[in-house]
């Protein structure tokens, strides 16, 4: 008999998949994902999956804010002509707007 839920090896990407009594339940990136246990069910419809996806995304789109405003901001205004500063800044605006408009699709 298998285990009910097991946490796999990394993936090439970082995250763990993880299956329940064989069934892929997802993957997860860290403790909090594993213990969460609020992933739609597997063939959710897709409203369901998009709105998980939705949450998700808006969660991380608040940690990534706080690492900018905590860290890359208090870098910045120290270091304004630092040409890493410059471009760390210029990508991270990026990415923060491209995950805000996923999070509010």
């Amino acid at each position: 008999m298998s285990a009910p839920i097991v946490i796999h090896r990394p993936s090439p990407t970082g995250g763990r998949r993880v299956t329940i009594r064989g069934q892929i339940a997802g993957l997860a990136h860290d403790d909090q994902d594993v213990g969460a246990g609020s992933w739609p069910p597997l063939g959710a419809e897709r409203a369901a999956l998009e709105a998980y996806e939705r949450q998700v995304v808006g969660e991380k789109l608040t940690q990534f804010r706080r690492f900018i405003t905590g860290t890359v901001a208090p870098h910045a205004a120290a270091h304004p002509n630092d040409k890493w500063v410059r471009h760390i800044v210029a990508q991270l605006n990026s990415i923060e707007s491209t995950l805000d408009l996923i999070a509010s699709a």
